[in-house]
């Protein structure tokens, strides 16, 4: 396990000289030149989901679901069931389904749609609670709902187990692990679950295996790493790195970054705008680096390494919600203030000066046999930072930005409190083939 408490907000580093970001008309790497601009909603859009190579589908507070031709912004399908917002969505792709989608809304039902024909496959309805958050298995044709319990659904929508109640918190999160295990987030604690699937689904049952009680705050948001690790985001800013094949939950690695300059280990003692200040609300990896949006930043953290090797504490005016590693070494962010940004990540001509004791505060390394008493040696030399430089700002959305999607041809989707969905192109490609498309009319017409 690595565990990261972020600090407070002091003087930034040699990389980030200001807090003040901003870039010009000019914008040469930004290809995101052309953008269109999709209306169907009347109420804020919090999800969007890819369906295939062209189309996806969209979600939000006005509990309609619409699915869109990514690549003309034509309107395919208008899904209406829900009486209420959205909660959660997700691709239902499994061995026997493809081009499916479920959705669930806070008018405690869930269904499942056929975005082919635009018609409700199957339904549950009258659940206990809300449902808050989706996970299909495609292996194991089934999928899982969890709100105040986690139910374990067939592709026919029949129940084939749930846990107990979760009285206090529900599950807001879930991830899937190998050997058909399961993490849920359920308030501070992370609980793994096995699933075991027999050849008759009467006999599917779920098991507890252990339960992960490291974080000091709310989990609020999990995601794979890799085959063998998985991290999870806390209210207060703390981020962990999970071994998924060490079941005892044996730490063999711990770094602190000090929420200020002391001679002993931390304390967090945070208020309550610090805490806001640090949450994190959103994670990502390509399997080599974990971005973690906390607060307006954004902090990369290479799992090779071990060790941070950019970071920008206002990358945004507001919040980062969502976040994504493109290829080539490149980011893309959304945030509360309405902004998309890209991002590069480069190397620094020179070694970095380390980071102020404020930020970084490294502690050492321990193994799980060491008592929990024994005082870690503290790490002198910070590792070399690079810089992550602001690239391209797309500016289209008059409200927070939720999301995006990225789409293997280039498009990059966002969706936002004003009630708009925007596709963004590459300027350049898409004059090229509207000049490809005009002289093949012309060739079949035989010129003018």
């Amino acid at each position: 396990m690595l565990r990261w408490i972020l600090g407070g907000r002091d003087a930034q580093g040699p990389v980030e000289k200001t807090t003040v970001l901003f870039i010009g008309e000019e914008q040469p790497k930004n290809s995101y030149t052309e953008l269109q601009v999709l209306k169907g909603h009347f109420d804020i859009v919090r999800f969007l989901v890819q369906i295939d190579d062209f189309r996806f589908a969209s979600a939000g507070d006005d509990g309609l679901v619409l699915v869109w031709n990514v690549q003309t912004g034509e309107r395919l399908r208008e899904l209406r069931a829900h009486s209420q917002q959205v909660t959660a969505i997700a691709a239902f792709r499994t061995e026997s389904s493809r081009g499916m989608i479920i959705t669930a809304s806070s008018d405690r039902t869930v269904s499942l749609w056929d975005t082919e024909t635009g018609n409700r496959v199957q339904m549950v309805s009258e659940l206990q609670s809300s449902v808050k958050c989706l996970l299909v298995l495609e292996r194991l044709d089934v999928w899982l709902s969890g709100g105040n319990e986690l139910c374990v659904w067939n592709k026919h929508f029949e129940l084939l187990c749930k846990t107990d109640c979760y009285k206090d918190a529900g599950v807001t999160a879930m991830i899937e692990l190998p050997k058909n295990c399961i993490v849920a987030a359920v308030d501070k604690e992370l609980i793994v679950y096995r699933l075991i699937v027999s050849s008759s689904e009467t006999e599917t049952s779920i098991q507890e295996i252990c339960r992960l009680t490291d974080h000091h705050d709310s989990v609020r948001t999990l995601i794979s790493v890799n085959d063998q690790m998985f991290a999870s985001g806390s209210h207060v800013g703390e981020l962990i790195v999970w071994d998924s094949l060490d079941w005892t939950i044996q730490v063999y690695e711990r770094i602190f970054w000090e929420t200020a300059q002391t001679d002993s280990q931390p304390e967090i003692k945070l208020t309550s705008q610090k805490q806001n200040e640090m949450s994190i609300q959103h994670l990502t990896s390509d399997g080599e680096f974990v971005v973690a949006a906390v607060g307006n930043g954004l902090y990369i953290y290479n799992i090779l390494t071990k060790n941070v090797v950019a970071y920008r504490r206002t990358a945004h005016d507001s919040n980062v919600l969502h976040s994504l590693l493109l290829p080539n070494r490149q980011l893309m962010s959304c945030s509360e203030d309405g902004s998309v940004r890209m991002w590069e990540l480069q190397d620094l001509p020179l070694p970095a000066e380390p980071a102020s004791s404020g930020f970084f505060g490294m502690w050492g390394f321990g193994r799980s046999s060491k008592l929990a008493s024994q005082q870690v040696k503290k790490v002198v030399e910070t590792p070399s930072l690079r810089t992550l430089e602001l690239t391209g700002d797309l500016i289209g959305h008059s409200g927070a930005v939720q999301m995006f999607l990225y789409f293997g041809d280039g498009s990059l989707v966002t969706c936002s409190t004003d009630h708009l969905i925007i596709v963004w192109r590459d300027g350049y490609k898409e004059s090229r083939l509207r000049s490809l498309a005009l002289f093949h009319k012309l060739e079949q017409n035989q010129g003018l």
